[in-house]
């Protein structure tokens, strides 16, 4: 059913796709950088063992040299009782300022080899250090081994770090130290080359004197920036065997090495700290958001699962101890809106007359049709049939014009792409029994679920909806009843004034209506009906499109529900909350988790994201696996869950995103009609569906 009503003011913008795609590769480049900065991706975690010594002109305990060529090197020690703190890491927001504080009581200065990265995350702790006349020097930006790592990331531990510090106090530096090394014979086998790099780069490299050369000779003492760095700096810095503590370049008395930053420097070391603390703070929040949407995902899964048992047991002892007040028998009108359903309408219509259910009005009312269709309703010539010609004005006109037209006091509802059972007529009805009953949602499958894209439908139908409609019978918060198949008191809805035009989801936007008045809605699972679903992912984008945005426009029409009392409010606090929660917040964040979930089995901990991912698969399977049991359905086609939750589920998610947008915007939408081809009636796994040549044209 289609038309172009109040809706069709202008088409949905597709400017947010830009901005989408915009925003996944910014996701995946904070991740990658992230994991690059933690050794994730392109790691240099360990050092390699050492294949060569140095070359003998740097073997001479001296810890100061610069690589002059690939055998070559100068080197330089400290002065007669001087000796050059330096320390490693950080800056650490315990230590650091602690040392600091060390140092001014001595009134002593060293130099401080930082991270790039905890520089661009302490930047204040750097300025405090070149402030008081401490020397910055690079010990690279995450601290990995030069000597392991590929060309790209040695390049880039060094020219990040100098960014990084130009963005904290507007300095550079050519002092170096290499991670994983200690005194200058160290830097032997790969570490060598590095430092051959590094020199090449004008950066002098600074090692430690060896142990065994004390004060009162020059020393150059290497310290870490923690407690013990502080106990040993504490030490030395009481010896009366050291007369001047100061920085490398001072005790060399070689002109600094520390300059002020260019501005474009300085720019670009901003932008890093910025780009880097985002980063941090998405991975952060990202762990969080991964474990609580998973969490979420498993709750909802088993609490779905939980109150459908719930609702199995309720009904059987309904059944077979207290059936409804009495057996429903009243006349009913069907209301079958049309435009242009020919290829379907003779099914639906031939199955409605074959009903046990024998006193009907069946009305199609022919919205505008530019086909056969109400030529084909005409034709079957039962007096049961009606068939209503209006102009296009939309479903909802159509549904209200076949109000008017209507003689009983029962109203059932049909899409004019589906086909009744038999008994689904009378088993839909039953449940009106109970006067404070306004309405009841019946069991809608997927006729054409032939191809891949027909079965994760199919698996939708019965997990997402029929299994959730379960759930919301016993919560009293049930937020639609399907235009498919839904029974409805005429009294019930006269008293909300109709069926209103205000949103593209004209069953949501009722359902809601009527719990705001008094009147509730249950599903009846017994009531079969055999609809057809689209049969390209174009069609069922619109489709989609259409459902999502017409529930968001429903939701925030009753959203006062949520304060209101009795049956509204129950439906408010409890309906909306889950719709907001479950299927609009989540999808919203699921591609980002999505994306961070794919970066943790591909440069995380693979075998524990793939473990929780089987896992979450195994809770998702056996809940699919119940519910394709409680629907009287074959568990062959669980084969297809898990190509459904990777490729499927990101389409209505994506849908989703863009069905907030386009809210948010305030754009109107204009119906979007999916192509008929009959279908609904295939027959699926040997199990057929009434097809239109066995049932009455009476």
């Amino acid at each position: 059913m289609s038309g172009q009503g109040r809706h069709a003011l202008r088409h949905p913008p597709r400017r947010h796709w830009l901005l989408l795609l915009l925003i996944l590769p910014i996701v995946a480049a904070s991740l990658l950088f992230e994991g690059w900065t933690t050794h994730e991706v392109d790691g240099s975690r360990t050092r390699q063992a050492c294949t060569r010594p140095i070359p003998r002109s740097a073997d001479n305990g001296d810890p100061v040299l610069r690589v002059t060529g690939a055998g070559t090197a100068e080197t330089a020690q400290m002065p007669f009782r001087t000796a050059a703190l330096t320390f490693d890491g950080g800056p650490d927001p315990v230590w650091t300022p602690r040392l600091l504080d060390l140092l001014r009581a001595h009134h002593a200065h060293a130099t401080f080899f930082l991270y790039g990265t905890q520089a661009a995350r302490h930047p204040d702790l750097v300025r405090r250090i070149h402030e008081a006349g401490h020397e910055i020097g690079s010990y690279t930006y995450t601290g990995g081994d030069l000597g392991s790592a590929s060309a790209l990331r040695a390049r880039w531990e060094l020219s990040l770090t100098r960014t990084a510090l130009a963005g904290a106090a507007g300095v550079t530096t050519r002092l170096l130290r290499l991670p994983h090394t200690t005194t200058a014979d160290t830097l032997c086998g790969a570490e060598w080359t590095a430092a051959q790099h590094a020199s090449d780069q004008g950066y002098l490299l600074v090692a430690a004197t060896p142990s065994t050369r004390r004060p009162p000779l020059g020393v150059v003492r290497q310290y870490s920036q923690t407690a013990l760095g502080y106990q040993e700096a504490e030490k030395l810095l009481t010896d009366p065997e050291v007369g001047r503590f100061t920085t490398v370049t001072d005790g060399l008395e070689r002109p600094s090495l520390v300059t002020p930053a260019s501005l474009l420097e300085r720019i670009q070391g901003s932008a890093l700290i910025r780009i880097q603390s985002l980063g941090h703070t998405f991975a952060r929040a990202m762990t969080w958001a991964l474990g609580i949407a998973g969490a979420l995902g498993i709750l909802r899964l088993v609490v779905v699962a939980f109150l459908a048992r719930v609702h199995v047991r309720r009904r059987h002892r309904h059944r077979s101890g207290a059936p409804w007040l009495r057996k429903v028998t009243d006349p009913v009108t069907v209301l079958v809106p049309a435009y242009n359903e020919e290829a379907g309408i003779g099914a639906t219509v031939r199955s409605l007359l074959a009903s046990t259910h024998r006193d009907l009005q069946i009305l199609v009312i022919d919205d505008g049709s530019t086909d056969r269709t109400a030529e084909i309703a005409r034709g079957l010539g039962d007096p049961r049939v009606t068939v209503v010609q209006q102009p296009n004005s939309g479903k909802p006109n159509a549904l209200g014009t076949g109000l008017r037209y209507a003689r009983h006091e029962i109203i059932v509802v049909v899409d004019a792409d589906t086909v009744f059972e038999p008994d689904a007529l009378h088993q839909l009805i039953q449940p009106l029994a109970d006067p404070t009953i306004g309405a009841v949602s019946g069991n809608t499958k997927v006729g054409n679920r032939g191809g891949l894209l027909g079965r994760w439908q199919h698996l939708e139908y019965v997990l997402g909806f029929n299994l959730d409609r379960r759930m919301f019978e016993v919560l009293e918060c049930m937020p639609t009843v399907p235009g498919a198949i839904g029974a409805f008191r005429r009294d019930a809805l006269t008293a909300i004034g109709g069926i209103s035009d205000d949103t593209l989801a004209e069953d949501t936007d009722l359902t809601m209506a009527l719990w705001r008045a008094g009147r509730r809605a249950v599903y009846e699972e017994r009531a079969v009906a055999w609809t057809e679903v689209p049969s390209s992912f174009r069609q069922l984008w619109r489709q989609r499109y259409r459902w999502c945005y017409g529930t968001l426009q429903s939701m925030w029409k009753h959203r006062h529900a949520l304060i209101e009392v009795g049956p509204a409010g129950r439906f408010g606090r409890r309906g909306l909350t889950y719709l907001a929660l479950f299927q609009i917040v989540l999808p919203l964040f699921a591609p980002v988790v999505d994306v961070f979930a794919l970066y943790g089995l591909c440069f995380g901990d693979t075998p524990q994201a793939l473990g929780v991912w089987l896992g979450f698969l195994a809770v998702q399977m056996a809940t699919a696996a119940y519910a394709l049991r409680l629907d009287h359905e074959r568990l062959g086609v669980l084969w297809a869950l898990p190509l459904q939750l990777f490729f499927y589920r990101q389409l209505l998610y994506l849908v989703v995103i863009q069905s907030v947008v386009t809210a948010l915007l305030g754009t109107r939408l204009t119906w979007h009609r999916m192509h008929r081809s009959g279908t609904a009636d295939q027959h699926l796994l040997g199990e057929p569906v009434p097809h239109p040549s066995t049932l009455s044209s009476k």
